[in-house]
């Protein structure tokens, strides 16, 4: 079985905000962090880099800041999603510009497109744009779930190369892997199930929980990779109640107060999302404690 073109743990990178404006000096220091903790890949302008509160500038400023700092070290994916397939190609063609080595691309929210929908944007962008593409499956946030059928079908385009998978749903994944072939790449989207993506044949994850702990979740996703599975199942057990407190109020809130908490970042969220409750902290904290950062 040939090895995927991205496997491991690659964070879902924050967007830290200072007075407002993108803290340029605070998001190289946290990029530096999270090579130096083994990471194997960086994911900047996902979900979890508000994305959605982003003005386009800032968008591409981002991206462009990410490859800069990584420099080939760890391959850059760049969120550049849009419920219009216009604007997703635009920015596939930007994170190809400044040298992304793939772009990640939402399913369409709002809109709720059909299956066949689905299929013609992502083909859109497979025909538009020459960069591998990751297509991300997130029904909690966007109302419409893209089906293995239709995966099936995007893996036989040149440009659709894997999936992040945040539906939760384990079974699915071993369909997908057959339909889709040995070549497609499955990441979960997950922490907390990630283990068991793993072991239903999944290569690794965009993680959230990475932004604050890189190096625990880089050894964890090595020990799985690795088919060490009982240093993975300790790995898990010392992560797993940070996993959930990370989502204990409106992420990123409980991440950013984390970071703020290692004096990395402000705490400082954009709008709609505010800074997470006392007791959300109370869990962020215990759950920092259990694995080791504090």
């Amino acid at each position: 079985m040939p090895d995927p073109l991205f496997r491991g743990v690659m964070p879902a990178l924050i967007t830290p905000f200072r007075n407002g404006a993108f803290d340029e000096d605070a998001f190289v220091a946290l990029v530096e962090r999270q090579i130096a903790g083994g990471v194997h890949g960086l994911v900047p302008v996902g979900t979890t880099g508000e994305t959605a509160t982003l003005s386009h500038d800032e968008h591409r400023r981002v991206v462009e800041l990410c490859v800069a700092v990584a420099g080939g070290r760890v391959p850059v994916i760049a969120g550049a999603g849009s419920n219009s397939t216009s604007e997703a190609i635009e920015l596939v063609h930007h994170a190809k510009t400044v040298g992304a080595d793939a772009a990640l691309v939402v399913t369409p929210y709002y809109n709720r497109p059909s299956q066949e929908g689905l299929y013609a944007h992502y083909r859109a962008i497979n025909d538009a744009v020459q960069l591998p593409v990751l297509i991300y499956n997130v029904p909690a946030r966007t109302s419409v779930d893209i089906s293995n059928e239709t995966l099936a079908r995007l893996a036989k385009l040149p440009n659709m190369v894997g999936i992040k998978d945040a539906t939760g749903d384990m079974t699915r994944a071993s369909l997908q892997r057959i339909w889709c072939g040995d070549e497609w790449v499955m990441l979960s989207g997950n922490d907390d199930s990630a283990l068991g993506y793993m072991a239903h044949g999944g290569h690794g994850a965009i993680s959230v929980t990475c932004n604050v702990a890189p190096a625990p979740c880089a050894r964890f996703y090595n020990d799985a990779m690795s088919g060490d599975w009982a240093s993975a199942l300790k790995g898990q057990d010392a992560l797993i109640r940070l996993h959930k407190a990370l989502f204990v109020d409106a992420s990123p809130s409980p991440t950013k107060f984390a970071l703020a908490h290692l004096g990395l970042c402000a705490e400082d969220a954009r709008l709609p999302i505010v800074a997470c409750s006392e007791a959300a902290r109370i869990e962020v904290l215990a759950g920092m404690r259990d694995a080791g950062l504090i």
